[in-house]
C-alpha cells in the first residue's frame, strides 16, 4: 500500500502544479473565448486536462518504478495507444478545429478497441461501442461549468475505486484512485471561479475511461452496468434528456448551446458555485446509493435506480416550471 500512497501523492502534486502553471503561465496555448453560448465571462485556458493526465501518468510512473508493472488499462500497448490517440485528436481540437466526423471516427475506433479488450460477447459489443462514444461526448458536453467535470471525476472514479477494493480487485482500484486524486489537484484551479477548464483532451479521456471501467466492473461481476451508470447520472441524465429534447424540436443538436439543466440554473441566477454544490450533493447521493446496494438483489438495485430517475424528473420539471413562471 505504501507504493500506492506514493503514487497518489505524485499524481496530486503533478496535477496541481502543472494545472496551476498552465493556468497562469501558458494562458495563450488553447483559450476558450466567451461567446453567446458560454457561461464564463473572460477568456480562460482549456488545457487543464493535460495537467490531470500528467498527474495520472506520474502516479503510474511511480508504480512502474516501485512494482515493475503498470495497472490496467495501461498494461496493454493497444489500449494505451488507443487512449493516447483519443487524447491527441481531442487536444488538436482544443488548439484549433478537428471536424466532427474525424473526432467521431477516432472515438468509435478507440471504443471498439477498449470494448473488445474486455472480452464481452459480440451482442454486448454492438451496444457497448455506441454507449462508450456517447459517454465520451456527454462528458464533453457537461464540461461547461466551473468545477463540474472535475467534481464528477472525484465522485465517480472515487466510488469505483472504493468498490474495487471492497470486491478484492485491488488492481482495478489503482487507476480510478489515481484519477480521483489527480482530479482533486486539477479541481483546486477549476473550482468556481475557474482559472482553467478541462478541455476536450481531458473530458473525452475521462468519459472513455469511465465507460471502459463500467464495462470491466460489469464483466467481472463487481458492479452491474445499470447501477454503474447511476454513478455518473448527474451527467448522463442531463445530457441525454437535453439531447432528446433538442432532437424532437428539430434543433441542430450537435452544435454548442446553453440548454443543459445546469446551464439553465446558472443563467437563472444560481451562479456557478451554488449550482455546482447542488450537483455535488446529487453526485454524493448517487455514490452513497451505489455503495449501499451494490451487493443487493437486482430488484433492489433497480428500485434504487428508479427512485433516482423519479427524483431527476422532479428536479428537471422544477427547472422547467420556474422558467415558465418567469416568462409568464
Amino acid at each position: 500500500m505504501a507504493d500506492l500512497a506514493f503514487a497518489a501523492i505524485a499524481a496530486w502534486m503533478v496535477a496541481f502544479a502543472l494545472t496551476g502553471w498552465l493556468a497562469h503561465r501558458i494562458r495563450h496555448l488553447a483559450v476558450d473565448v466567451p461567446g453567446q453560448r458560454s457561461l464564463h465571462e473572460r477568456p480562460t485556458p482549456r488545457t487543464g486536462g493535460i495537467g490531470l493526465l500528467a498527474g495520472l501518468l506520474a502516479g503510474i510512473g511511480v508504480l512502474y518504478v516501485t512494482r515493475g508493472d503498470v495497472p490496467p488499462p495501461f498494461d496493454g500497448l493497444p489500449l494505451a495507444v488507443a487512449l493516447g490517440l483519443l487524447v491527441t485528436v481531442s487536444f488538436l481540437d482544443d488548439l484549433g478545429h478537428v471536424s466532427i466526423l474525424s473526432r467521431l471516427l477516432v472515438q468509435i475506433a478507440v471504443a471498439a478497441v477498449l470494448a473488445t479488450a474486455t472480452g464481452l460477447p459480440v451482442p454486448w459489443l454492438i451496444l457497448a461501442v455506441p454507449g462508450m462514444v456517447w459517454m465520451v461526448n456527454l462528458y464533453n458536453f457537461m464540461d461547461g461549468m466551473d468545477g463540474f467535470a472535475g467534481g464528477m471525476a472525484v465522485f465517480g472514479f472515487g466510488t469505483l475505486a472504493t468498490l474495487a477494493v471492497w470486491a478484492g480487485a485491488d488492481e482495478l482500484a489503482v487507476v480510478p484512485s489515481l484519477v480521483t486524486v489527480a482530479a482533486l489537484g486539477f479541481l483546486a484551479w477549476n473550482f468556481p471561479p475557474a482559472r482553467i477548464f478541462l478541455g476536450d483532451a481531458g473530458a473525452t479521456f475521462l468519459g472513455m475511461l469511465a465507460a471502459w471501467l463500467l464495462l470491466v466492473f460489469h464483466r467481472q461481476a463487481i458492479l452491474p452496468i445499470w447501477l454503474g451508470l447511476l454513478l455518473f447520472a448527474a451527467f448522463v441524465v442531463d445530457a441525454t434528456v437535453t439531447l432528446l429534447r433538442r432532437m424532437l424540436r428539430g434543433d441542430r443538436f450537435w452544435e454548442p448551446h446553453r440548454e443543459h439543466y445546469y446551464q439553465r440554473l446558472v443563467r437563472r441566477g444560481w451562479g456557478h458555485r451554488r449550482t455546482v454544490l447542488l450537483e455535488y450533493l446529487i453526485m454524493a447521493g448517487c455514490s452513497v446509493t451505489v455503495l449501499l446496494v451494490w451487493r443487493a438483489s437486482a430488484a433492489v438495485q433497480w428500485l434504487a435506480v428508479a427512485g433516482w430517475l423519479i427524483l431527476f424528473a422532479v428536479l428537471m420539471r422544477g427547472v422547467d416550471a420556474t422558467e415558465r413562471n418567469e416568462g409568464a
